[in-house]
């Protein structure tokens, strides 16, 4: 796990730092032993490179930090090696679990006091050792606390990654809906006219295969567009888009106000809401025509997309995958959808998304 390699290697250099500065400065009495004081550096650079690529498990892991934690505070004549052991209840939360953290913070405590009254009689008259075991007690405070904050994060990404997932495949759902949807509608009209007019106008059935099997191909066609524009961030050209949509499928009529000023994801949003809202059209309202209206603001751009289907009572209908998609579509960047329609006057969708 990156967050102990990162603490661990901090405390290894501050220890080395003042281990060596003891040495160096004279400090210690009778001038130092250097056999000691190299074994309290190979100590620390045996913990720096096994720290980078553990290969134990974190129960195991644990216990030898611990011998050497051991080993380099009984070399070390400064005694600041002590410090080590903070690291122990630390990393203990992060492999092991809270309760075994805890466990190890207070026995690497005892063991601190059970030193002192072994091989320091009356230290707790002392101000300096009193001092020491304060300022040990108040590291592993620490140490338990960026151990439970580094969990509580980590905890928080996986959420955040979770989420990202699922919203991840609810846009490709609504793509796979929106996209394929209309297509296999067009596909699904196409050949039953075909089917219908095969005995009585052939050549009619003729050019109604030919047209499902120009919807295929703009099926496969727009599945690979949505492909490229995820991994190149292409641009899109709403009007053309909408003006293919247009003559491919209701005769109807586009009228284009003002420049092109929205970014890639509201004209892929409008895009998406003019799909689905000819699928709906054909399928349910039986429309023989449809218009839009692509007016671009200075802050927004809206879409108004009129059929002249069967409509339906809008006090009585309830949104099913198609409009609920278009809606959440335009809500997610900050527009908003509403729906118009009477029984036997047609439908309209106007979509307003942020330019």
């Amino acid at each position: 796990m990156r967050v102990i390699s990162v603490v661990t290697a901090m405390v290894y250099s501050v220890v080395l730092l003042a281990g060596l500065y003891y040495a160096v400065a004279g400090l210690s009495p009778g001038g130092g032993d250097l056999l000691r004081l190299a074994g309290f550096v190979a100590g620390l650079v045996v913990l720096y490179l096994i720290e980078r690529k553990p290969r134990w498990h974190p129960v195991r892991w644990l216990i030898v930090r611990v011998v050497l934690y051991a080993g380099i505070a009984a070399l070390d004549e400064s005694g600041l090696s002590r410090a080590l052991f903070v690291l122990v209840p630390f990393v203990a939360y992060l492999t092991v679990g809270r309760r075994a953290a805890l466990w190890l913070g207070a026995a690497c405590l005892a063991a601190l006091l059970g030193g002192y009254f072994i091989w320091m009689p009356g230290w707790y008259t002392d101000a300096n050792y009193l001092s020491d075991v304060l300022m040990f007690a108040v590291g592993l405070t620490l140490a338990l606390t960026m151990a439970h904050i580094a969990v509580g994060a980590l905890e928080a990404q996986g959420m955040v990654a979770e989420m990202t997932a699922e919203v991840e495949r609810t846009r490709i759902a609504r793509d796979i809906h929106d996209t394929l949807g209309h297509h296999l509608t067009a596909i699904t009209v196409q050949l039953e006219m075909s089917m219908a007019f095969r005995d009585r106008d052939p050549e009619k059935a003729d050019r109604s295969v030919a047209n499902a099997y120009a919807s295929a191909r703009r099926a496969l066609t727009d599945v690979r567009s949505a492909v490229r524009a995820m991994h190149s961030g292409d641009e899109f050209d709403l009007p053309a888009a909408l003006q293919e949509l247009v003559r491919d499928d209701l005769y109807g009529e586009l009228k284009i106000t003002g420049a092109p000023t929205a970014g890639i994801k509201a004209e892929s949003t409008l895009y998406r809401a003019a799909q689905e809202s000819i699928t709906n059209a054909r399928r349910h309202g039986k429309a023989t025509k449809v218009s839009m209206a692509l007016t671009y603001g200075a802050d927004t751009a809206r879409l108004v997309i009129a059929d002249n289907g069967c409509g339906f009572d809008i006090d009585d209908y309830t949104e099913g995958f198609g409009l609920q998609a278009m809606r959440e579509r335009a809500e997610l960047i900050g527009g908003h959808l509403q729906i118009d329609s009477k029984l036997g006057k047609g439908t309209q969708i106007t979509v307003t998304v942020p330019a």
